[in-house]
Order: C-alpha cells, then sequence, then structure tokens
C-alpha cells in the first residue's frame, strides 16, 4: 500500500495521521477546509498533497477521488455540535452533524470500495468515538452518528473481507484536539486537558501506522485508545 487519503486532515488526529503516514513513506492525500493549514502541511513534508474541499460537498468529493488510486481510505472529519441537552437542539445542527460525521464517510466509501474490490486489497478506517459505546449526557446526536459509524464498519468489513480488504473503528477517548474550539471557551477547554490526562494526536497516529504495517492476512477490527487516568465523560474524542 502506498497512498493514502485522509478527511480532517487539517488539525488533530487527521493532522497527526497526514505526518505520520508521510513519513512512513505513503504519498498521502490529505483533504480539509482549511487551504492555509494544508498548504503549510505541503511545505513542511513533500510527500503531503493538499485537497481543499468540503467533505459534504459530494459533486467536489466524486470528482477527485475518480482520478485517484486509494490503498488506505481514513474517515477521519467529524464535528462536535454544540453541547446541550437534545430537547434543546437546532435542527440545523442536528443536519449539520450527520452530514459530516454520518453520510460523508458511507458516500466517500462507497466512491472508494469498488477499486478496492477490483484490486483485492485496501484499508479503510474510521475514526469513532467513546461516545460511541457508553452514553454520555448533551452529545446524543454526536454519539449516534459515532455508534452508527461503528456498525457500518462492522457489517463493511463483512461485505469486503472475502476480497480482502481490511476495516478498523478507531475509538479514542479524551484526545487532545479541537474539537471543542468553536463550542466551548479556551479556559474551559484549557481546564479540559491540564494535568497532561489526555491521549495526544500523535499517539493514535503511531497506533495507525503500527496497523498499517502489519501482514495483509492480519486485521485490527477496533483499537480503543484512552488516557491512562480517568477522566470526566465530556472528554470522549
Amino acid at each position: 500500500m502506498t497512498t493514502a487519503f485522509i478527511t480532517g486532515a487539517t488539525s488533530g488526529i487527521g493532522r497527526a495521521m497526514a505526518f505520520a503516514l508521510s513519513d512512513a513513506g505513503y504519498d498521502v492525500y490529505a483533504v480539509g477546509r482549511n487551504e492555509a493549514a494544508l498548504k503549510e502541511m505541503q511545505a513542511e513534508r513533500s510527500g503531503i498533497f493538499p485537497i481543499a474541499l468540503d467533505v459534504t460537498d459530494r459533486e467536489a468529493i466524486e470528482s477527485v477521488v475518480a482520478d485517484l488510486q486509494i490503498d488506505v481510505l481514513i474517515n477521519n472529519a467529524g464535528m462536535m455540535p454544540p453541547l446541550g441537552n437534545f430537547a434543546d437542539m437546532k435542527i440545523s445542527d442536528i443536519d449539520a452533524t450527520l452530514e459530516v460525521n454520518l453520510s460523508a464517510a458511507i458516500l466517500l466509501t462507497r466512491l472508494v470500495v469498488p477499486q478496492m474490490r477490483e484490486r483485492q486489497s485496501g484499508h479503510i478506517l474510521f475514526t469513532g468515538s467513546s461516545a460511541a459505546h457508553a452514553p454520555f449526557p448533551n452529545v446524543a446526536v454526536y454519539s449516534a452518528t459515532k455508534a452508527a459509524l461503528s456498525g457500518f464498519a462492522a457489517s463493511l468489513r463483512a461485505d469486503l473481507s472475502p476480497f480482502g480488504i481490511r476495516v478498523t473503528e478507531i475509538v479514542p477517548g479524551r484526545v487532545e484536539t479541537q474539537l471543542y474550539k468553536n463550542i466551548l471557551d479556551p479556559e474551559t477547554r484549557a481546564a479540559m486537558y491540564a494535568g497532561n490526562v489526555a491521549v495526544q494526536p500523535e499517539d493514535v497516529a503511531k497506533m495507525v501506522v503500527a496497523l498499517l504495517e502489519l501482514p495483509a492476512w492480519a486485521d485490527v477490527t477496533r483499537f480503543d485508545i484512552m488516557p491512562t487516568r480517568p477522566t470526566t465523560p465530556s472528554g470522549s474524542k
């Protein structure tokens, strides 16, 4: 495998994975909306090829994927809607969360898997969340999207494993990223990550590189990566 296609690549886990895979010898197609951040990444690593687009732009995604051979697909793009009781949630925030976290990942996967099936090889990864596997307050729709991704990954694996295609669900606990940047003030976010109790994006990236190096007959179906020290429930990825 030589090429990786990573969505949500301009910050956090996506950025760390892009750098780690580039260092491991992959040609990395880094996808994100922040064109300036993508150019900075390209300047740091010659093996990173920036693609500035919104994952919910179906025509743009279809156009880009049609011209690429993708060996590793990492559906990492995601958003956290404003925290709060579901009864008070805006319909627009529900729609956006479903579109970014779930629908875009399913569509992109559908565009890529035929070429993988034809080659009888490939690896698809999904950045999930511990919120998909345990109940947390104030994140009902976010949790629903991540739980749906988990179910999709499991069934997708059943569909594709006969063709030598591997599928992995990444399940992070609290990771120090920009996920809460637009919904929590800086002081609250600083307190959330104080005391070195959070997993770092680079930790997740190291795990991804390691599992991709396994022989083709071994598939890590899911890996959970959590802080060693316990954290409060709101700290899920």
